[in-house]
């Protein structure tokens, strides 16, 4: 690998999961696991394997069916956290254990209570017993940003010195400043001499909104991996987004010194509707490369400069970040060759059982719309993805509406024991009515958090795709449904939350309360 090249560290499994809200199924996982190897991402954080039995089952799951980029596992500086890590990324083709442990006097003092030299004591055991288990080692001083440099250079030495392969200096607060980072850095480079010899890597987040501009100023002081997500998801106000890092140096190629990434950029735009569509967080309309605003022009000037010239107000070309997608199209008489076709094309292999469901929902969309795009495909794919593993299941509803009368719904689903719930409800609008109707159906009490309703694509006849976030018992879980019926999709949405909000309680309930607490009050880089 060329000394210009550098290494994106997708943490969009780990570290985005952990935002509020967030609850992704085994299946979910492989499938974005699966779409950031298209991408071309060159290692994919895939979780915390100790966190429960859900993330270790889907790290290795990642691990055993996930080709090209390096897989690796969080994990503390405990045994038992390494060795689980080991446990899930073992059969991957390129297994790498990430630990961690803080090197800030307010992390050690108030969070670990512990002292600077356990800390060191753990940091050389740690990295230690990870690189007797797999040959790639991380380590990362946590909150370094707002820890004493010389103290940090001290730990970072002793990782390199039992074998770490790359040094993660995290903002884990989002803390520094552009200048303040490169300076750091470079004078870490100066008091631990083992660092030129390793990766050094970047992990920022964006709680000052400066994320991708320390992740780029880590590059000049000479790091080569930088730590990022899709979209910019993550902990609090999220991490650095890897389409900005990414397109940054891409578009100013010319101006940063030969940087460059292995991503295909064409996936960009793919890759950001699948996690948004799975996670159910929202891509804001201004969102730099990947929002809906990015390369449209509403102002009369601008208009009339980019149809005489694009690049009199467009710096990138929207078909390098793959809008190009909704190229394809297909329609209600196209037939299931057609669609698997279509699908292998956007990269979904699928077929049997999976493809007749597909078809038969694309069949039924197909009746209610003239055309189906590549957009309208992915978000019926996903949808399907969803219903495997589904706790609740919809089987039907009535809803009937008046400006007279409060709105009434009737609802009737399917539990997990297979057996068939009704209830209904009124409420404040159609839509209010159906969620009370299937919390009387299941006697469940959630409260609505959040819930969202956007159109896949433009037109009359697009397909809506609702989002919910709601909280049962003290768990926050989301849901999405897709559906030329707004109400049909917030209904599917709302189930499926309910669904992943059920699961997660029985996950907490099953966790032993200390070492819930422990989890809980662990952060990560």
């Amino acid at each position: 690998m060329s000394d210009d090249r550098v290494i994106i560290f997708d943490t969009t499994l780990r570290d985005g999961e952990q935002s509020p809200g967030i609850s992704l199924n085994t299946s979910e996982k492989l499938e974005i696991a699966h779409q950031l190897s298209r991408l071309g991402v060159d290692v994919i954080e895939a979780g915390f394997p100790i966190a429960s039995p859900g993330d270790f089952e889907a790290v290795q799951a990642i691990a055993r069916q996930v080709e090209g980029p390096i897989i690796a596992g969080l994990a503390r500086v405990h045994v038992g956290d390494i060795d689980a890590a080991y446990g899930a990324v073992r059969d991957a083709e390129r297994p790498r254990i990430h630990t961690f442990v803080s090197t800030s006097d307010i992390h050690i003092e108030h969070q670990l209570a512990s002292t600077r030299e356990d800390v060191k004591g753990q940091a050389r055991a740690a990295v230690a017993h990870a690189r007797s288990l797999v040959d790639d080692v991380e380590f990362s001083p946590m909150d370094a940003t707002r820890a004493d440099v010389e103290y940090t250079a001290e730990v970072v030495q002793i990782a390199i010195d039992e074998g770490a392969t790359t040094i993660n200096i995290p903002d884990t607060v989002g803390y520094t400043m552009p200048d303040e980072y490169q300076a750091f850095l470079g004078r870490l480079y100066e008091l631990a001499p083992g660092l030129r010899d390793v990766v050094l890597s970047v992990h920022c987040h964006d709680d000052l909104g400066l994320a991708v501009a320390n992740s780029f100023a880590g590059l000049q002081a000479g790091a080569r991996q930088v730590e990022c997500a899709i979209n910019g998801i993550g902990e609090r106000a999220g991490n650095a987004s890897l389409e900005e890092i990414v397109m940054l140096l891409h578009t100013r190629a010319a101006h940063v010194g030969g940087l460059h990434t292995g991503i295909n950029t064409r996936e960009i735009a793919r890759t950001s509707r699948l996690i948004s569509r799975l996670t159910g967080y929202p891509v804001q309309p201004n969102k730099a490369i990947v929002g809906r605003n990015a390369f449209a022009h509403e102002s009369g000037i601008h208009q009339d400069g980019v149809l005489k010239e694009r690049t009199t107000y467009e710096i990138m070309d929207a078909t390098t970040v793959g809008l190009d997608a909704n190229s394809l199209v297909l329609g209600k008489h196209s037939g299931r060759h057609a669609l698997k076709s279509a699908l292998e094309e956007l990269g979904y292999d699928v077929s049997g059982q999976v493809l007749n469901t597909a078809f038969k929902r694309f069949k039924e969309i197909a009746d209610k719309k003239k055309q189906v795009t590549a957009m309208d495909l992915e978000a019926l794919v996903t949808d399907e993805l969803r219903d495997q593993v589904r706790a609740y299941t919809l089987e039907w509803f009535d809803v009937e509406a008046s400006t007279r009368r409060p709105p009434h719904a009737t609802v009737q689903l399917r539990t997990p024991d297979d057996e068939e719930v009704r209830g209904d409800f009124t409420g404040d609008g159609p839509v209010d009515a159906i969620f009370r109707a299937i919390n009387a159906a299941t006697k469940r009490e959630c409260r609505l958090r959040e819930f969202r309703i956007d159109s896949v694509t433009g037109g009359q006849d697009a397909l809506g795709e609702a989002s919910v976030v709601l909280e049962l018992a003290g768990q926050s879980a989301a849901g999405q449904g897709v559906s030329t019926d707004i109400i049909e999709a917030a209904a599917l949405a709302y189930v499926r939350a309910l669904s992943n909000a059920e699961r997660r309680v029985h996950a907490a309930a099953e966790t032993p309360p200390a070492e819930a607490a422990e989890a809980e009050l662990t952060a990560t880089p």
